[in-house]
């Protein structure tokens, strides 16, 4: 895991503004202990809040504050199951502030999708085997990418986005750059109503309106769109 001077190196290295705006917890979020909190998150999301190429943990960098925030506070108050989750998320361990700024810290990490071109001029090994670890490119999945692309425009665009980046401002969360397989995971639990799409109406069930084979053809899309 990370130490305080490395987590901090880390805040240099690519962020984007975080606004205390964002948060649904209030205050302004301190980014830098927002940074040491991540290193217990670095146990399983890794250093960079980049997950793991087997999805079995998501990537969270670059993810809507106010979203991070919302899902921390339904894995404390049990309503989003995650066993897991569950040790790390009492009030006493991560209390509302903690969980504002590790938020707005993970929210502010950018993930470049490919390497630069190498300037031999200011060649840093060090700085790019570092950068190498931070970037994701996800694997083209199976499908129809056209099909996936008109239903997307079509279906998902006013929420998530043109190219799936999602909505700081109304925490709608990015599809770009997630694991297909974990996105995979999270439809089977809307559609067994694990999950909820619209907390604010539980009995949505709006990607179960969707066969296997147009969330195939989305995702085939949604993985061409960081490339």
């Amino acid at each position: 895991m990370m130490n305080r001077t490395w987590a901090i190196a880390v805040l240099l290295l690519g962020l984007g503004p975080v606004h205390a705006g964002d948060s649904l917890i209030g205050g302004d979020p301190d980014l830098e202990l927002g940074a040491e909190i991540n290193e217990l998150c670095a146990g399983c999301h890794g250093e960079f809040a980049e997950g793991t190429k087997d999805a079995e943990y998501p990537r969270l960098a670059g993810q809507p504050a106010a979203y991070l925030e919302r899902q921390l506070l339904l894995f404390r108050q049990r309503k989003r199951p995650n066993i897991p989750m569950l040790e790390y998320m009492d009030e006493r361990q991560m209390p509302d502030a903690d969980i504002r700024d590790v938020s707005a810290y993970i929210a502010s990490v950018e993930l470049p999708s490919q390497l630069p071109p190498i300037d031999e001029a200011t060649y840093d090994p060090l700085q790019r085997l570092l950068l190498a670890k931070r970037t994701i490119n996800i694997p083209l999945a199976p499908g129809d990418i056209e099909a996936g692309r008109e239903i997307y425009q079509r279906e998902c665009r006013s929420c998530h986005g043109t190219a799936g980046e999602g909505s700081q401002r109304h925490a709608v969360p990015m599809l770009a750059g997630q694991y297909t397989d974990y996105l995979w995971r999270q439809v089977e639990k809307y559609r067994k109503g694990i999950r909820f799409h619209d907390p604010d109406d539980p009995e949505d069930r709006l990607l179960s309106a969707f066969s296997d084979t147009e969330v195939r053809d989305i995702f085939a899309y949604m993985s061409t769109v960081d490339d």
